[in-house]
């Protein structure tokens, strides 16, 4: 029987709220898109910001027996050749450029035979500049290339009259601006007609004594060759050094046929001469 009071429950405990698992597994978040190529490694890096060489760039310094051995070398040949010179025929600079050019791969002598009746056909710039290349053709027609060198001889002299004044530049960055010249034709005009020592003449006799002199390494590039004879030599002798080895090279120290030993000077420098193997 119930007394009339409310009978009181006891609250029920709560329930504890069931806290997310988190999974066990990594939750798939996005990957950044990455490169099928790989950095370049800071090694990599660092070698690519390096500046390249320059080209031609001052070859490590001579030692004073090197050009000890160079100065008595160029005692000998002037001993020997003391009337060595340019043996193209020319009487001004121009028709020493004129002449330089049409030597690129022929001999000085087939240059001097056609030279002559040139000159006089075009005693200037001006002359050549007036006429066409198929007009100067005939006068050089026994020297090999004499199409292309035509071109040249008339672009070269139209623009000594046109940008120069008529006169040969004397700067051998000019003289490069001119079409068919190269460091060896500047370095013989400068030379030869205004006593300008900016490099050394390197054509294929001064090429070939310089290896079998040990001047040069054997398989020094032109470029590399004339580097190291400004190195070796006095600059107010480089203009002469190319006469004298051309004249040493054309009369005894020859391409073919002749002893590395068949000289004074070839037995007392020629320690890399081909032809004492």
């Amino acid at each position: 029987m119930s007394d009339g009071r409310s009978a009181r429950r006891k609250p029920e405990p709560a329930k504890a709220t069931a806290k997310p698992r988190r999974s066990t597994r990594a939750s798939a978040r996005p990957k950044a898109p990455t490169s099928s190529r790989r950095a370049p490694s800071k090694r990599k890096a660092i070698k690519a910001s390096r500046p390249s060489p320059k080209p031609n760039a001052a070859q490590p310094d001579i030692s004073p027996v090197e050009r000890l051995r160079a100065l008595r070398l160029l005692a000998a040949l002037r001993a020997d050749y003391p009337d060595a010179h340019c043996e193209l025929v020319f009487s001004n600079p121009h028709e020493l450029l004129v002449a330089t050019i049409l030597s690129a791969q022929a001999t000085d002598a087939s240059v001097n035979k056609a030279t002559p009746a040139l000159f006089a056909r075009f005693p200037s710039p001006a002359a050549y500049a007036a006429a066409s290349p198929q007009e100067i053709e005939p006068y050089i027609k026994s020297i090999g290339l004499f199409r292309n060198k035509a071109r040249a001889v008339h672009e070269s002299m139209t623009a000594i009259r046109d940008r120069f004044g008529g006169q040969v530049p004397r700067t051998m960055q000019e003289l490069l601006t001119l079409r068919g010249v190269a460091r060896k034709t500047a370095n013989v005009v400068l030379g030869n007609c205004f006593n300008i020592n900016d490099g050394v003449v390197v054509d294929t006799h001064v090429q070939r004594l310089a290896r079998r002199f040990a001047l040069a390494p054997a398989d020094a590039s032109v470029a590399d060759i004339e580097q190291r004879l400004m190195q070796l030599f006095p600059r107010d002798s480089w203009c002469l050094l190319s006469h004298l080895l051309i004249f040493h090279g054309r009369r005894a120290c020859k391409a073919r046929g002749v002893r590395g030993d068949s000289h004074p000077i070839c037995r007392d420098f020629g320690v890399a001469c081909e032809c004492r193997k």
